[in-house]
Parts: structure tokens; C-alpha cells; sequence
């Protein structure tokens, strides 16, 4: 013990002792908290990773030296948890068809189907219903919160809720007013008019029963319904005993072989499809396509555009000559240190047709959120604004730094003010700039906030499969494709699309930082 006190100490102060114990403390009591969910869930590759990297800490820091790895370790595990895997896990849900209609497992598909597909013969059990709810569910319940008590013409009392039928027998905790159960567990009996109040979750209830469900045919009755979809685990075939018809699984639904696909479905890896569909299907190539080439556009004319403004400026507020430098230089930086998404919200409010101030200060009526055009160009002005203060700032830092006897060297020899800024001032300042303009660059191919938040992506392209804006960038629509779809979410294909996104920028900024390289070694 003596020794283990001894390593983990390793001559450090009380207070620095105790901090150390603290945290490896928290590190072990958050992997036993969370071994109960992974175990739950069945994420046995997940639990094992967790108690790796825990048994790793805990033996890295009870030990004396090893400081490099005291750093490195902790930090790679954040950049696997945090970066890595969102990236692997993307690149998972790409190659499946999740999205509305398919979010469940197989097992959860199939039971929905058979729920859906019920009947009440004419000979079906009938019992007498009094309704439960769970007051801790609230005013709305919904169907988890609520059980019902269940009496059959044998007399025997069962308490069922969506997950199980139970004799009632067989609950230890039931309460009895003058021979009649008022409460069972946390649930608490409903008058009828109370009932009432939550007759929609009673509609959609189902308690589970032997070769099918219990529902309710009114308030005070229920029966027994029998599914008319077996599902043949042998063969994988969902059958409907009514009509004799087969669904076979393909692609996470079970389908026919007149085509009818059943739904829900479930999470199933579908391969490169959603990949090819942006590339091959000619209702969504067209628009992802100008999508594509905007996204482009959008990123490289903000960055010049912000560049040039910026640098400017600050060649003009670098004049020594010129007063009130200070009070100049920070009027320009207020549109930077204003939160963007209020800003751009602003801008929106400013650039409408109708209401809008611009219009009215310049007397025009301009579309500049509803033409294509106009709204590109509305685009590119907010982003101006946006951007071209940390231009400035860092234009300005950079200049400070090239040495003021290059340009006096230069004056002497004749050279005038164009020469100076072409062959001294612009090859310095980018040294310093270039791998800024690439950070800039991907920060405005992903610029999210901007897009969405003046024009939301449109005006819509006319005819498109997908929800695609004239002002749409690649990101804003992966946004609407996993949110806005008019046919529900469709998040396989929006992820191919953020894998696309991350090459792209990953690809530009790789030889962007090669390029960057070349220039130091010309300065």
C-alpha cells in the first residue's frame, strides 16, 4: 500500500496529491457509470475500449516519470473520442439507408410490422379495462405511461403496459380501496373523464399478448387482437397469413415481389449508394452538382473578397501620417466582435424586398433574397461584412512585422509605390497570411451560419429531387437533405455527403499547406 501511496504521489505536494487521486477517481467512477448503458445496449466493443483507456490512465498516473506520455495519452484519447471516431462513424452511417422510415434494428422492424397488421376475430378474448397513468408522465403520458387493468371473462385481473402483460397477482405493489385497485406501482387509476383526456396514446397502446396484442375497443373494453404478418425466422420471410403474400429483406425493408415495401424498416448497410446517387441520379446530379460549384465559389470569392478589403484597409491606416489611427482601426473591428448569427439575421432583415432598409435608402426594389443572382451576391456582401475585420486584424499585425529597411532600401533605388507592394510588402505579407487564407477557406466552404441564417439556401432550385437552394453550400445542404426533407430525414446520404465535404477541404488545405511551404522557402 505503502508503495502504491508512494507512486502515485511521487513526492508531489498534499494538494497536488489530492487532485491527482480526485481526477482518476472521477475517471474510474464514470466507466462504472457508464458499463451499465454499454452493457444494456450490447456495445461490447465500445465497453472494452472505455475500460482500456481507463486501466491505461490510472496505470500511467500512478507511476513516477513518463511525462511525455502524462501529455500525449490523454490528449490522443480526446482526438480519437472527439474527432476520429465522429469522422469513422460518419463514414459508417454513409454506407447505410438510416433516415426516416429506418431507425430501428431488425428485430424492432419486424415487431412494429406485426403491430401494425392486427385484427379482432369475432371470437377474441374481451375484457372488462379500468386505465392507469403514471403522474410523473405529466398531462400527456403518451403510451409508455400508461397501463390498464384487465379483467377476463374467467375473472383473472392482469395489469398490462406497452412492454408487458403481468397477472396482477404476481405485482407486489398494489393498492386497495374497499376491494377495488387503485393504484399499481407508480401508476394511479383514471376516471373516465380522465381517461378520456389521454384517449389518443390509448388508440396507439398495444400490450403485448401471445400471438398477437390488447387493444382497446372503448374506454371500459378491450380485446385480443390476432397479427396477420408471421415473421419465418428460418427462411426471413415476413408473411401475411390474410392475403399468403411473402416480403423478403432487401436493403432494410421487407419487400414483395410486386415491389411493395413495408414500413418501418431498419438500419442496414447499403454500400456506396448513397455516393453514387449524388453523382447518377439525374434528379439529384443537377442540383447537387450547382450546389457543388456555388459551395466553391462561395468559399474562394469570401476569402478574396475579404482579403482585398482587409488589406487594404490596413495599408491605409498603416500611413504613420495619418491621425486618429487608433480610433479608426477600432470602429472597423466592431462587426467582428458582434456575434455573427445576430449579425446575419440583422442583414436579412435589412436586405428584404419590401421592408427592407437597403431598398428604401437607395429607392429601389431590388430581390435581394429571391433572385438567384441577387441572392448570391447578398450572400457574398454579408460575408464581407462578416469576414473583413479579422482580415484587417491580421493584415495589420503582418505588416508591422516586414522590416521597414527592405521598403527604405527600395525608395532608394527607385522604386515607386506599386513596386514596393508587388515585389516587398505582398510577398512578405503572405509568408505570415497564407495559412490563414486556407483556414479561411475552409471555414467559409462549411460557413453554415451565414447561408442559413440570410437566404436558408434558396431561393429553391426548380424540379429538384432534394431540397436544394440556389444559395445553398454543401453543408447547409446536408442540413436540409438530414432535416428539411419534405420526405423525412435522410441521414445515410447526407453523411456521404459530410465524407465528400471532408475530403474536399482535407485535399484543398493539404496542398494549400505545400504551397504555403514554397513560399517561405522563395522568401
Amino acid at each position: 500500500m505503502s508503495g502504491f501511496v508512494e507512486r502515485v504521489t511521487g513526492g508531489a505536494s498534499p494538494l497536488g496529491v489530492l487532485l491527482r487521486i480526485s481526477v482518476l477517481g472521477l475517471v474510474v467512477y464514470q466507466a462504472v457509470v457508464f458499463t451499465g448503458t454499454l452493457v444494456g445496449e450490447q456495445a461490447w466493443v465500445g465497453l472494452a475500449a472505455m475500460w482500456a483507456a481507463t486501466v491505461a490512465l490510472v496505470w500511467l498516473f500512478t507511476r513516477r516519470g513518463h511525462t511525455p506520455l502524462k501529455f500525449i495519452v490523454p490528449g490522443t484519447l480526446f482526438l480519437l473520442v472527439f474527432q476520429i471516431y465522429p469522422v469513422l462513424y460518419t463514414g459508417y452511417v454513409s454506407l447505410t439507408n438510416f433516415g426516416t422510415g429506418n431507425v430501428l434494428d431488425k428485430a424492432g422492424a419486424i415487431e412494429q410490422l406485426q403491430a401494425q397488421a392486427t385484427r379482432v376475430p369475432t371470437d377474441a378474448v374481451r375484457y372488462d379495462v379500468a386505465v392507469f397513468a403514471d403522474p410523473d408522465a405529466g398531462e400527456d403520458p403518451g403510451v409508455e405511461g400508461i397501463g390498464l387493468l384487465l379483467t377476463d371473462p374467467d375473472e383473472q385481473v392482469f395489469f398490462g403496459t406497452a412492454e408487458e402483460l403481468v397477472p396482477l397477482e404476481d405485482l407486489p405493489d398494489v393498492t386497495l380501496e374497499d376491494d377495488r385497485v387503485v393504484a399499481v406501482g407508480a401508476y394511479e387509476r383514471l376516471s373516465l373523464v380522465e381517461a378520456q383526456a389521454v384517449q389518443t396514446a390509448l388508440g396507439q397502446l398495444r400490450v403485448p399478448a401471445e400471438a398477437g396484442a390488447i387493444q382497446l375497443q372503448s374506454l371500459t373494453t378491450a380485446a385480443r387482437a390476432e397479427t396477420t404478418r408471421t415473421y419465418d425466422e428460418e427462411r426471413d420471410v415476413l408473411v401475411d397469413t390474410g392475403t399468403g403474400v411473402e416480403y423478403t429483406p432487401v436493403d432494410g425493408n421487407f419487400v414483395s415481389d410486386d415491389g411493395d415495401v413495408l414500413q418501418p424498416g431498419w438500419v442496414a448497410v447499403t454500400g456506396p449508394g448513397n455516393y453514387t446517387r449524388a453523382f447518377t441520379s439525374p434528379l439529384i446530379r443537377g442540383p447537387f452538382l450547382r450546389v457543388f460549384a456555388w459551395n466553391y465559389a462561395f468559399a474562394i470569392g469570401s476569402v478574396f473578397l475579404t482579403f482585398a478589403l482587409g488589406l487594404g484597409l490596413a495599408l491605409a491606416l498603416n500611413e504613420p501620417r495619418l491621425r486618429s489611427r487608433r480610433l479608426y482601426r477600432s470602429l472597423l473591428v466592431i462587426p467582428y466582435a458582434l456575434p455573427s448569427f445576430l449579425t446575419a439575421l440583422v442583414w436579412a432583415g435589412l436586405l428584404n424586398t419590401e421592408f427592407g432598409a437597403v431598398n428604401e435608402l437607395i429607392g429601389a426594389n431590388i430581390p435581394w433574397l429571391n433572385d438567384p443572382v441577387w441572392a448570391k451576391v447578398s450572400i457574398l456582401l454579408v460575408n464581407l461584412w462578416l469576414g473583413f475585420p479579422y482580415m484587417f486584424l491580421v493584415c495589420t499585425g503582418a505588416l508591422q512585422a516586414i522590416p521597414a529597411d527592405m521598403l527604405e532600401a527600395a525608395s532608394v533605388d527607385g522604386a515607386n509605390a506599386w513596386q514596393k507592394f508587388a515585389r516587398i510588402t505582398l510577398p512578405n505579407l503572405m509568408i505570415t497570411v497564407a495559412p490563414l487564407l486556407i483556414a479561411s477557406f475552409a471555414f467559409n466552404f462549411n460557413n453554415f451560419n451565414t447561408v442559413y441564417l440570410v437566404t436558408r439556401g434558396g431561393p429553391p432550385i426548380q424540379g429538384a429531387q432534394t431540397p436544394a437552394g440556389h444559395t445553398d453550400i454543401l453543408v447547409s445542404y446536408v442540413y436540409r437533405i438530414a432535416f428539411e426533407s419534405g420526405r423525412g430525414a435522410d441521414y445515410g446520404f447526407a453523411a456521404a455527403i459530410a465524407v465528400l465535404i471532408f475530403v474536399m477541404v482535407a485535399g484543398i488545405s493539404a496542398y494549400s499547406f505545400r504551397y504555403t511551404r514554397s513560399l517561405e522557402e522563395i522568401a
